[in-house]
């Protein structure tokens, strides 16, 4: 029962692999390697079934993990809408001109499209002596909510701006 020892290697295939015998060598063609005759063993099918189910499991796993990762990078990215952004639109605005009371409004452009946002200003009269400050009420709103996303009252210099206490003086 012993396999014959052609060479070294071969020698080690036998003892790696015992249950080659004369039969399964048999088998295969007469001009197969020794190696190869005694290589008859594989994998039945729920040992290959398990071993892709584990398989699978790990990819869909990398996956979903893949899938967070991008959509928080795509949330960090696009970054978040608040009414300093309109500010700074409306500052521009109060700067160049000479306006006492008004209002505005505007969009974010093609980075926030759902995004609106709107201004109102008036002399300031809660603080008594107003120094030539206009306030600037700013609401920004999303398309189909009726609540604001964000509210804002900032304090502009106008140098046209009434001063003095009340409504009247100039």
């Amino acid at each position: 029962m012993n396999p014959r020892p052609v060479t070294q290697s071969s020698t080690l295939l036998y003892r790696r692999f015992p249950t080659c015998n004369r039969s399964d060598s048999q088998r295969l063609s007469p001009t197969a390697s020794p190696a190869l005759r005694c290589l008859t063993r594989a994998f039945t099918l729920m040992e290959v079934m398990i071993a892709c189910g584990i398989f699978f499991m790990a990819t869909f796993a990398i996956l979903a993990l893949v899938s967070t990762t991008l959509r928080n990078a795509r949330g960090l990215q696009r970054g978040d809408i608040d009414a300093g952004m309109a500010a700074a639109q409306v500052y521009e605005v109060l700067r160049t001109n000479r306006l006492e009371q008004g209002s505005m409004s505007g969009d974010f452009g093609d980075a926030h499209r759902d995004y609106s946002w709107e201004a109102n200003w008036d002399i300031d009269y809660d603080s008594g002596a107003t120094n030539s400050l206009l306030k600037v009420d700013i609401v920004v709103n999303r398309r189909g909510n009726r609540q604001p996303v964000d509210a804002l009252s900032i304090r502009v210099f106008s140098p046209n701006a009434r001063s003095g206490i009340g409504p009247n003086f100039r």
